[in-house]
């Protein structure tokens, strides 16, 4: 690397499927093999990743590298910045992501869902991209106002519905407790009457699921945002009408980026969206039930670099 960002640390998931022994272990043979040692912690629960990633940076660590899915990049991101006042902590440092979790991602977007050797060899290099992160304005579970940072895919309603009953089922079922939590959302959601703020104006109709995307993929593989480019300072936004069932049907065409010629699917380009109801509906961020509306949703530009 051209660019000295001292040692690196590794910020790993042990229970964020693949993100076992062998992912770590390649990874770390691949970094040596390239001449990088990096130091390593294991989170040991919920949120640890954020205080690892704060800590790290807010004492001169310039590197970090993630190796989970989407959940433990969105707590690492929220340890690396600032949510309330929008900056980065610390020394402009840099995020590596290794994808090891049961659905990460983010990574898609950016042609690196790759083996670890492979990935080593990209960790080492000096290529680096300036990124922007989504913000979230909502109420927490816990019923107090909140802010979240999102580096992926936001949703709020059914798709929400899925986080929060899939956060609810045991961790050691990886994948599969979002494949049941699709279903077991299914018949607890009904649609809602939505009012969505965009640059371009308010939408109001009956709406299942609102997507604000950063990144193109979600989960694992489907194309839901094939127009978001997460440095454009602009949010991918889609209403869909239908029913949660016709968003299971859905599932071929979300593979190709079909769904957005749905009669049922609007789409905008907006730096900011407002989505109310006439109830309050669960909102995820890169798989994380965070909270329900009334949400606010913002865009952070280019705040983070990305390691390419």
């Amino acid at each position: 690397m051209s660019e000295d960002l001292g040692v690196p640390l590794v910020i790993a998931n042990p229970s964020a499927g693949r993100a076992d022994g062998s992912t770590l272990e390649r990874l770390l043979s691949g970094l040596r093999a390239h001449g990088l040692r990096p130091d390593v912690s294991m989170t040991a629960a919920g949120g640890h990743a954020t205080t690892l990633a704060r800590r790290a940076v807010e004492e001169g660590r310039r590197y970090l590298i993630a190796v989970g899915g989407d959940g433990t990049v969105h707590e690492v991101v929220n340890g690396m910045v600032d949510a309330e006042s929008g900056r980065v902590r610390g020394d402009d440092p840099v995020l590596g992501v290794v994808g090891g979790g049961s659905g990460c991602d983010l990574v898609r977007t950016f042609g690196l869902d790759r083996p670890p050797e492979v990935l080593a060899r990209h960790l080492t290099s000096s290529d680096t991209i300036r990124i922007d992160l989504g913000r979230i304005h909502c109420t927490g579970a816990d019923g107090r106002p909140t802010l979240r940072l999102f580096a992926n895919v936001a949703e709020a309603g059914y798709g929400g519905a899925v986080a929060r009953l899939a956060n609810r089922l045991p961790r050691r079922l990886g994948s599969a407790r979002y494949a049941a939590a699709i279903v077991g959302a299914v018949p607890e959601f009904r649609r809602v009457d939505t009012s969505v703020e965009v640059d371009g104006g308010t939408t109001r109709e009956p709406v299942c699921n609102v997507v604000v995307a950063n990144g193109q993929f979600y989960g694992g593989g489907l194309k839901v945002a094939p127009r978001a480019l997460p440095t454009d300072g602009k949010l991918n936004v889609q209403s869909w009408g239908g029913r949660p069932i016709d968003v299971i049907r859905a599932q071929p065409q979300l593979r190709t980026g079909a769904h957005l010629a749905r009669a049922d699917v609007r789409e905008w380009s907006s730096t900011s969206v407002s989505v109310s109801g006439a109830r309050p509906v669960a909102i995820e961020a890169d798989g994380e039930y965070v909270g329900v509306t009334p949400a606010h949703f913002d865009v952070l530009r280019q705040v983070l670099r990305f390691k390419l």
